[in-house]
């Protein structure tokens, strides 16, 4: 699924005046690359519902070069069946996990995200995917974002709800409920169902 143009081009206006902002010590410049940005703010204001103090937060604050975000989820199977997790946010299921942590792994990242939100204990086993969210079917984002999966095994706890899920369950690939699209989508998560009983699968990545 190809971004949307306006989208496209707000990021990559942010990510050219971000990286500006981080080398450059010009005035004038600074000031050209500030500009850039509102611009990329304004886009975003206009053509989303998103209030302009919210895009700054999420959006506009961030220093340094600029670089894709890291999503990453646990994918754990019980007989067959896919673990999710219904999220608070929107009513929908997803695949547990989130955003990566500064100080942790991938591994450590993935163990903390299921406790927390499915009340599992779990050791990765395999990497299955690596996949650029702007080739797949997410709903818009302003980010730019990486999302790793990565392949669990249950070795402890019990199902509990988390800070930011309701509820906790296994599905089969032929009886999924509805999908938090921002965290994962059908196609995705029956990539998951390929590649995780598959131990022979290669790991897929854009």
């Amino acid at each position: 699924m190809e971004e949307v143009k306006w989208l496209t081009w707000a990021k990559q206006m942010q990510a050219i005046s971000q990286n500006g902002l981080a080398y450059c010590k010009d005035i004038y410049d600074i000031e050209r690359y500030e500009q850039l940005r509102s611009l990329s703010i304004e886009i975003l204001n206009t053509y989303t519902e998103v209030d302009s103090n919210r895009i700054v937060d999420l959006f506009a604050k961030e220093t340094g070069y600029a670089t894709p975000k890291v999503d990453i989820r646990g994918v754990i199977f019980q007989d067959n069946k896919i673990l999710l997790v219904k999220e608070k946010a929107d009513g929908a299921w997803a695949l547990p996990g989130g955003w990566a942590d500064v100080g942790l792994s991938p591994r450590e990242i993935v163990v903390k995200e299921v406790k927390e939100e499915s009340g599992f204990d779990v050791a990765p086993k395999r990497l299955l995917a690596v996949l650029d969210k702007n080739k797949h079917h997410h709903l818009p984002s302003p980010y730019h974002v990486y999302k790793i999966f990565i392949l669990c095994e249950i070795i402890g706890g019990s199902a509990e709800e988390g800070m930011e899920t309701s509820e906790v369950q296994f599905f089969d690939r032929a009886n999924l409920p509805q999908l938090s699209e921002e965290r994962n989508t059908c196609e995705q998560v029956q990539i998951m169902f390929d590649k995780g009983l598959n131990v022979t699968s290669e790991v897929m990545f854009d």
